[in-house]
């Protein structure tokens, strides 16, 4: 059960935050981004988090479950989703 929860919290985590970074990024817009990029956005989010939270672990920077995994979950989608959000400029 708790793997399935982490699952979850990950894609949550993940997808929000880049697709947050992705809508609310700085810049000049001809358009609204199109729905594919919002999908794009939250599984590059998705699969950051859960690859900062495996990293972590693996380095034994942190345990599954403590705060600092997922503030490293929260900051590391967020950063790629400005990435993802300044290479789509």
């Amino acid at each position: 059960m708790g793997a399935v929860m982490g699952f979850l919290a990950f894609l949550v985590i993940g997808g929000l935050t880049s697709v947050f970074a992705l809508a609310f990024y700085p810049r000049e817009r001809k358009a609204k981004p199109k729905a594919k990029k919002f999908l794009i956005a939250a599984l590059i989010g998705f699969m950051t988090a859960l690859a900062s939270s495996y990293i972590g672990q693996f380095l034994g920077l942190f345990q599954s479950g403590q705060m600092l995994e997922w503030l490293s979950a929260i900051v590391t989608s967020c950063l790629v989703g400005c990435l993802y959000a300044a290479a789509n400029n």
